[in-house]
């Protein structure tokens, strides 16, 4: 008999099917945005935007093991699909790391602190970040990554990651050389992709919990100041669906907004989410924030939380989300 190469006998075809349309979805978009005709290249850049959505989410299920049978094989998974995302400046152990202290601790936890930082430096880059952000462009999200790559080089004691970094800048610099080589528009078109990919993302992150953030060093411990457990966890977690009529539309983020049922329990793959959320809370709403009603907020708020103390509070009723700023810099997609 085979060895099974999925962890679950039912995870086979869907996450073929899902993984074949992420890769496909990649090198399809990237064909289309050095297309001529510009229809194809607003296509192109919505396909690639979408294959990186799914990339970054698969990223995210093979950290919790959810995907291949063995340990080995998952990590092989995450660190190519943080290759196609842009977050192999860190290795893949190191992103995994940092999204289970997420689990463990029960809060979000950073090693960079990027409201102190723009409260301390000058005031000029604390007033582009804000202009940036009030204009979309998620300044903040690239300010982390560029943290990533700048600490081997400003921490001693993270010398050791300076010849990834150069390797990977490298080889990122050649990609968009040979793209700018081929259709020189097409780095425009891939900035505009990759821009709207972390904007989803980070509109996702910042509904989906009311946690408490601690920048803290790598191996430092949170302060003990309240009971963080279970019930804790699911009060302070939110799942906030794509669609409430059209449930199949929360494919879109290959199920992630389903995210109490997730927290509930971690090794469940994507695909059984929907029916594990039923199971756990028989369609009670008092935790689902349904994308719409976050919109608003998104736009209204998009200044406000860069340089929140907190994410805003859930209350009840209709508008009970009204209060709820949301989170900013809490990718899984950064190890810091």
């Amino acid at each position: 008999m085979a060895t099974p190469i999925f962890r679950y006998a039912d995870g086979a075809w869907p996450n073929i099917a899902a993984l074949a349309y992420t890769v496909m979805g990649y090198v399809g978009g990237l064909a289309l945005i050095v297309a001529d005709p510009w229809w194809l290249n607003a296509v192109g850049v919505l396909l690639l935007a979408h294959a990186l959505v799914y990339a970054a989410y698969f990223l995210h299920e093979f950290a919790h093991g959810t995907v291949f049978r063995t340990n080995q094989a998952n990590q092989r998974g995450g660190a190519t699909m943080s290759w196609i995302t842009a977050a192999a400046y860190a290795p893949f152990a190191d992103l995994r790391r940092k999204h289970m202290r997420h689990h463990i601790d029960r809060a979000d936890v950073v090693t960079f602190d990027y409201k102190a930082f723009l409260r301390a430096g000058p005031a000029w880059l604390r007033g582009v970040v804000i202009a940036l952000e009030w204009l979309y462009i998620p300044a903040v999200e690239f300010l982390m990554r560029g943290y990533v790559i700048a600490l081997p080089f400003i921490n001693p004691e993270r010398k050791a990651g300076r010849a990834r970094i150069a390797g990977v800048l490298a080889m990122r610099v050649a990609f968009f050389a040979v793209l700018g080589w081929i259709a020189p528009k097409a780095l425009l078109l891939y900035f505009a992709a990759y821009a709207i990919f972390v904007t989803v993302l980070r509109f996702a992150d910042a509904y989906q919990h009311t946690y408490d953030a601690f920048a803290v060093l790598v191996s430092g411990e949170i302060p003990q100041d309240k009971v963080r457990d279970r019930v804790y966890e699911q009060h302070n977690t939110y799942t906030n669906l794509v669609s409430l009529a059209h449930p199949w539309l929360n494919l879109l983020l290959l199920n992630f907004s389903y995210h109490n049922a997730h927290h509930e329990k971690p090794t469940v793959p994507w695909y059984r989410l929907p029916a594990l959320d039923r199971d756990l809370f028989g369609g009670a709403d008092q935790q689902v924030l349904p994308m719409r009603t976050l919109l608003k907020g998104f736009h209204r708020d998009r200044v406000r939380r860069v340089l929140s103390n907190d994410y805003g509070a859930v209350t009840t009723g209709d508008r009970k989300a009204d209060g709820f700023y949301g989170a900013v810099g809490v990718s899984f997609l950064t190890a810091v």
